[in-house]
């Protein structure tokens, strides 16, 4: 089996990795950075063209106010501090769920970065932040309701039309989904985009997680017999 087009990581672990360490959770998040980086280099020298990570869900808004407000300002210094990187390295960056309740300066950032790597080809880094797989299904419907009332008409509503009207319809369906921290759980995590994703579960922590790890998930992958609910892998004899 070939690289897989698009792969989706959870990454967990950040907060249990810095408390074994004696250490506040931020500073879990902050290695975490460190990993991801990691994690985005090898993919580019693996060739996956899609690498889509959770970052921050609809359920996160419950944590601690101290600790949300870290991780808004942590996702927005870096976005500004590696775009330059991922525009050289031709990277597209998308920023996939609800914007409401952001803060106007996160906002901005996104919109920025979006529009720099717009024209970037060789990657696509799809980034997660408040976004739950429900509420984008949610948001597909709502959505389908408002243009039927606006007098579109449709012949039927299928699966070609809901993935028309998903957050980002352009990547492809995640073929590996990989999560970090032990846990064995999608969490509300492109629900709809994982129909067939082959899992990959690690006990390692997100930190604890680099471009290694990634390979040998790679790896693994390879292994594994496809049949989308057939007998035989998808596109095989």
């Amino acid at each position: 089996m070939s690289i897989p087009s698009h792969v989706g990581i959870i990454m967990d672990g950040n907060g249990r990795w810095a408390k074994e360490r004696g250490l506040p959770r931020r500073e879990g998040h902050l290695a975490g950075i460190d990993s991801l980086e990691s994690v985005l280099r090898r993919a580019e020298k693996l060739g996956i063209p899609c690498l889509t990570v959770y970052a921050f869900s609809t359920e996160n808004w419950k944590r601690p106010g101290n600790e949300v407000k870290f991780l808004l300002q942590l996702f927005e210094e870096t976005l500004m501090n590696r775009a330059e990187d991922l525009f050289r390295n031709n990277i597209k960056v998308k920023v996939i769920g609800r914007r409401d309740g952001l803060p106007h300066g996160l906002l901005r950032t996104i919109d920025r970065i979006e529009e720099k790597t717009a024209g970037n080809r060789d990657h696509i880094l799809n980034i997660a932040f408040n976004y739950g797989g429900r509420a984008e299904i949610a948001h597909v419907v709502s959505r389908i309701i408002q243009d039927i009332e606006e007098g579109k008409e449709f012949r039927q509503i299928d699966e070609n039309v809901i993935e028309n009207y998903l957050y980002n319809p352009e990547f492809p369906e995640v073929e590996l989904l990989i999560r970090t921290g032990g846990e064995k759980r999608l969490s509300n995590f492109l629900l709809w985009q994982s129909a067939y994703a082959e899992l990959y579960f690690t006990e390692k922590y997100w930190p604890d997680f680099d471009g290694d790890e990634l390979e040998k998930a790679i790896e693994d992958f390879k292994k594994r017999n496809r049949r989308f609910g057939g007998l035989k892998e998808k596109g095989g004899e």
